[in-house]
């Protein structure tokens, strides 16, 4: 069997915030997403015509109407809703440290770095909307 990462999934009650974080500080596109029983948002990287390329999934939560989310993924506590949980965090390879820096200070966006020799890699955590880690692998010689 063959494995690669199709997609991760965040349940939140704030699309909104998700939009923004997703779309303005790591640059993904919202693209189509199937009429399933409940609000959300899938943000692509690439071609959006391509479903493959919907790397994140958000799943809305509709306090007044939560009958949709439930049926179709089960209930979940309203306190299972924030940050990583057994997860600790998702990881993408990224280039252009420089202006990613740039965007993030200028966002007032906190970010915390740290680079791994061994591994020729340079590491940018953020945190979502949510309180999903989000970790950014950059060649270290960007660094």
């Amino acid at each position: 069997m063959a494995l690669t990462l199709n997609h991760y999934s965040i349940r939140s009650a704030d699309l909104d915030a998700c939009h923004h974080f997703y779309t303005t500080v790591l640059g993904l596109q919202v693209g189509p997403r199937p009429e399933f029983p409940f609000p959300g948002l899938w943000l692509y990287e690439g071609d959006t015509t391509v479903f493959a390329n919907a790397v994140v999934h958000i799943v809305g939560i509709d306090r007044n109407n939560p009958e949709g989310l439930n049926g179709y993924l089960g209930e979940r506590g309203e306190v299972a809703l924030h940050g990583t949980g057994v997860v600790d965090h998702v990881a993408f390879f990224a280039t252009g440290l420089g202006a990613m820096r740039a965007k993030l200070q200028g966002l007032g966006v906190q970010a915390r770095e740290r680079t791994v020799p061994a591994l020729g890699l340079h590491q940018v955590f953020l945190d979502d909307p949510n309180g999903v880690v989000i970790e950014l692998n950059y060649p270290a010689a960007e660094a």
